[in-house]
């Protein structure tokens, strides 16, 4: 890469937030180059994966329930232009209590945005979905509309179409900036320079260690595990259309049904032990008797279903579980990006709108997201 080549936009990091911020800048009309130190839904990252839930229910939290309701239209949008099939419309069930406030304030919230949901009382739920046992629920609330996105393909595509509407793309580690005031150039490991006006860091993971200074006790990579649990042969009750992707918010457990033959996901949304993305080793097992313990009180067919895959990703969350979007208190004009804390891969073509936004019109990022909302000691947020 030549020295005095010039980009409008560096985007660094090429998970859901910084490939869709990339895509959206230069969908209109923006120079931009997008660098990963390791490519694009690699491993290492968050966004990495089979799949991920796209709901619309976030308990009194409205912000989040609109946002995912603009998502899921971007999604379904990009689909249809690329024909790359990445959402499955599963149907989402939140599997609930009386004394759960958050279910309470879910149903008043979708009321309010206009999403189709029904709350379905104990005897629809084991009518309609007799593999759950529901001995210990009081009630569900579905939400036919939302479903999955498989995330790993997900990503790769929106890389892809990023690059086909001009954008540059590379595996390049870069150097965090030093000084304050108006950055010229970065510079990666490699030595190469990149020059822009504007510079997007959405490392996910990466942040605190890139950052230290003023991510360090703000974001908190966690280690995460999920399992795919295999089904019966020849039964196709556990398959898409047939069982809904799920989240039992009180007992800090979610999953989704077998699609593309890969079985059930299960997963515990408890947050984990601290995890470091570059050098943490990812096998699986310190849940899987939490997990297994689920499995077989809520689905019991499947007591006996044999783990066939597992894996350790990372959530990063912030203090108080919303999104970091904002500029460095430092470098005018460094934009910080991620806080995904676990909830974000759905929201990612709404959060690149958001930035890209930022980035060409001006004006201020929403409020809830800015760093000084971000508290340095680490607090349970439940999204």
């Amino acid at each position: 890469m030549s020295e005095s080549q010039t980009y409008d936009v560096v985007v660094i990091g090429a998970g859901v937030f910084g490939a869709w911020t990339a895509y959206r800048l230069a969908r209109s009309g923006a120079k931009v180059l997008l660098a990963d130190a390791y490519g694009a839904a690699n491993s290492r990252a968050s966004s990495s994966g089979e799949s991920r839930i796209i709901r619309m229910g976030y308990g009194a939290d409205e912000i989040y329930t609109r946002w995912s309701k603009q998502a899921l239209e971007l999604w379904q949008e990009f689909d249809e232009q690329t024909g790359a099939r990445l959402f499955h419309r599963t149907g989402v069930l939140w599997l609930a209590r009386e004394n759960e406030r958050i279910a309470s304030d879910t149903l008043a919230t979708l009321a309010k945005v206009g999403v189709p949901h029904k709350k379905l009382a104990r005897a629809e739920i084991e009518k309609r979905f007799p593999q759950i046992a529901c001995d210990d629920l009081d009630f569900a609330i579905y939400e036919p509309e939302s479903g999955v996105l498989m995330a790993r393909r997900a990503v790769q595509k929106v890389v892809e179409e990023f690059q086909k509407a001009g954008g540059t793309y590379q595996i390049a580690e870069v150097e965090a900036p030093t000084g304050r005031g108006h950055v010229d150039s970065l510079a990666t490991w490699s030595g190469e320079i990149l020059r822009a006006n504007n510079y997007v860091f959405a490392c996910g993971p990466w942040l605190p260690k890139i950052f230290p200074e003023i991510l360090g006790h703000r974001i908190f990579p966690t280690r995460q595990e999920v399992y795919f649990f295999g089904v019966p042969p020849g039964d196709k009750s556990y398959a898409a259309g047939n069982f809904p992707t799920w989240l039992d918010v009180g007992k800090e457990i979610y999953g989704m049904p077998d699609l593309e033959n890969r079985g059930i996901k299960i997963a515990s949304d408890r947050h984990g032990a601290p995890i470091d993305p570059n050098r943490t080793e990812r096998i699986a097992g310190e849940t899987l008797a939490l997990v297994r313990d689920y499995l077989r009180r809520r689905f019991p067919a499947l007591r006996d279903a044999p783990v066939l895959e597992s894996r350790v990703c990372q959530y990063e969350n912030t203090s108080n579980g919303d999104f970091l979007v904002d500029r460095h208190p430092d470098r005018e004009n460094v934009w910080l990006v991620g806080g995904g804390s676990g909830h974000g891969f759905k929201h990612g073509p709404a959060l690149g709108e958001h930035v890209a936004r930022l980035i060409l019109e001006g004006g201020d990022a929403e409020p809830r997201f800015s760093l000084a909302t971000k508290q340095t000691v680490q607090k349970r947020a439940v999204h």
